[in-house]
């Protein structure tokens, strides 16, 4: 079966709930720019792998993954 949507992907559904996770965790820490930045970075990990899902070549989309690991 191929993948037609990123959202199928099941990495990018455990990178959603991770960013759930880190926003419910951090919510009452009062570093707002230590806050800020977490948050910003656990969202890119969704990002990396929906942006690379759209690129035309599995080269491409491999790259995003590899990003992704060093997060």
């Amino acid at each position: 079966m191929a993948i037609k949507r990123f959202e199928d992907i099941l990495v990018w559904q455990k990178a959603q709930d991770f960013s759930v996770e880190i926003y419910n965790y951090f919510k009452n820490n009062k570093d707002y720019s230590f806050n800020d930045q977490i948050k910003r970075a656990s969202i890119s990990i969704s990002n990396n792998i929906s942006e690379g899902f759209e690129r035309n070549t599995n080269q491409d989309f491999t790259r995003f993954f590899i990003l992704c690991d060093g997060v």
